[in-house]
């Protein structure tokens, strides 16, 4: 089901009000609710992967329980035994066609013909997310630093609750396990708040992403039809079409949330309003970055040690990142990029010189501030193309015709006669979009500071411009990009 369909208008409304009303007594019940609605929920998509998702959930939810009760030895063979299946489950979905199809590839260059048997299977929707989620869970308990959950309703909810389950954000059992297991009361701010932020989210979705990915597409996928210049825009039109499509995601989910009187983490804070790449990865898919910040880079030494330990370890959490994306080699070579990117600015230590956001308290950043995000949305734009492209040999085609002649040619309009919105209507609303961005930019939303103060006919019209610019320029709906992965 996603999130800007008509099912899950009917469906979200549903939920909505049996949650305040039949089920608002007890919070046990209101739990039963909320995971029969997930299961519900993970179902429409394919109903034959939920036991998959229920499986992962009772292994991890059983290992807790055999961890807390266990000597030291047995309590590092159930923590061994649930990271090697979690992770298995990831492997044979996930990477074995792409570990099986290298694999032969570098056989076939030494003269060796091997045909490994590949499995030709569906990726089950969100299950990099929900591993995650249980991952977290497991070491936390291996590590000490939480109790295993005795209620087992509230651990499924935890890992199974509807709006981050296919997409995130990654959650963390300390912040999420204790708002499941407390009583929630209907908080009416919360609840309109919450529609603002989805009103927000599916702006950004439909008109921002979907439009944006028309062009994306049409230029990526007959790239050596068009000009360097125009090529640069493509990768532009890409730029914004993830930043809309997964943060949108994000805002919705987080939204929604709030709509049953939960909070999740905040996974976007206006990354491309960064100065450097250290701050855009701050501000950027947030909670998957410091999963592994906190799960992965920490543990090797974080920026500790000697030179090499600091290269070492910076270039593992990207790649391993890229790699976490999806099983293409584009994804490392995305991922090292980035780590390029980074490198410079950990060894000189100006890593956490922006903390704050840009211009705070002010309308118009300096000149300074504004060319270091130019230049820092420049270098991530151009790291997008190998997370869009095909294979690799498509991403060095796509920047060495960047870099030909006709990078300094104009792009030519007559070439996307047939899009949902001409070029300079696109473009505006882009324009009128990070406005807006730009504007609420220090708080939790845009829209929960914006119109805030004006007057309420005034605040309704800002809000009515939105949902017709919703229906009106939303262009053929497109699958959500992190779903795939």
């Amino acid at each position: 089901m996603l999130f800007n369909s008509v099912h899950f208008s009917i469906f979200l409304p549903i939920i909505f009000i049996l949650y305040w009303s039949i089920t608002n007594k007890k919070v046990q019940i209101q739990n039963i609710l909320l995971l029969v609605a997930s299961y519900y929920f993970y179902a429409c998509w394919d109903w034959r992967f939920l036991f998959l998702l229920m499986f992962s959930t009772l292994l991890d939810y059983y290992t807790g329980l055999k961890m807390e009760k266990s000597t030291h030895s047995k309590r590092k063979i159930w923590f061994w035994l649930s990271i090697f299946i979690n992770l298995g489950f990831l492997g044979v979905f996930k990477y074995y066609n792409f570990f099986a199809e290298s694999f032969m590839e570098a056989a076939s260059h030494l003269g060796f013909i091997i045909d490994p048997w590949t499995l030709k299977i569906i990726l089950p929707v969100g299950i990099s997310f929900y591993t995650f989620h249980g991952l977290s869970y497991v070491i936390d308990i291996y590590k000490n630093r939480i109790s295993a959950e005795k209620n087992f309703v509230s651990y499924s909810v935890f890992v199974s609750f509807f709006p981050l389950l296919v997409a995130g954000p990654i959650e963390r059992a300390t912040h999420l396990l204790p708002q499941i297991k407390s009583k929630r009361t209907f908080n009416y701010q919360q609840a309109i708040d919450g529609l603002r932020q989805i009103l927000w989210g599916l702006f950004k979705k439909v008109v921002i992403a979907d439009n944006c990915a028309e062009y994306a597409n049409q230029i990526f996928n007959n790239s050596s039809d068009y000009s360097g210049s125009t090529l640069i825009l493509g990768a532009i039109f890409f730029a914004f079409q993830i930043y809309g499509d997964f943060s949108g995601y994000s805002d919705i989910a987080l939204g929604t949330a709030r709509l049953f009187g939960i909070e999740l983490l905040k996974n976007f804070s206006y990354p491309y309003f960064s100065r450097d790449i250290a701050e855009f990865w701050r501000r950027w898919h947030i909670s998957l970055s410091s999963w592994f910040r906190d799960y992965l880079y920490i543990p090797l030494g974080g920026s500790k040690g000697s030179l090499w330990k600091k290269v070492r370890n910076t270039f593992i959490i990207f790649i391993v990142s890229g790699f976490w994306h999806g099983a293409n080699w584009t994804f490392i070579a995305w991922g090292a990029l980035n780590a390029v990117y980074f490198l410079p600015l950990l060894l000189t230590n100006r890593n956490r010189n922006n903390l704050e956001i840009a211009a705070q308290g002010k309308l118009i950043p300096t000149l300074k501030e504004f060319i270091s995000i130019a230049l820092t949305f420049g270098l991530v734009a151009f790291a997008w193309i190998f997370f869009r492209a095909e294979n690799m040999g498509h991403a060095v085609k796509y920047i060495q015709e960047i870099f030909s002649k006709s990078l300094f040619t104009l792009p030519n309009r007559s070439d996307f006669g047939n899009m949902n919105l001409q070029p300079h209507i696109l473009l505006l609303l882009i324009g009128i979009f990070f406005f807006i961005e730009w504007c609420g930019r220090e708080y939790s939303h845009p829209l929960s500071y914006i119109g805030q103060t004006w007057k309420r006919s005034f605040r309704l019209l800002f809000y009515y411009s939105i949902i017709f610019s919703i229906f009106y320029f939303g262009a053929k709906e497109q699958q959500f990009i992190y779903f795939q992965f």
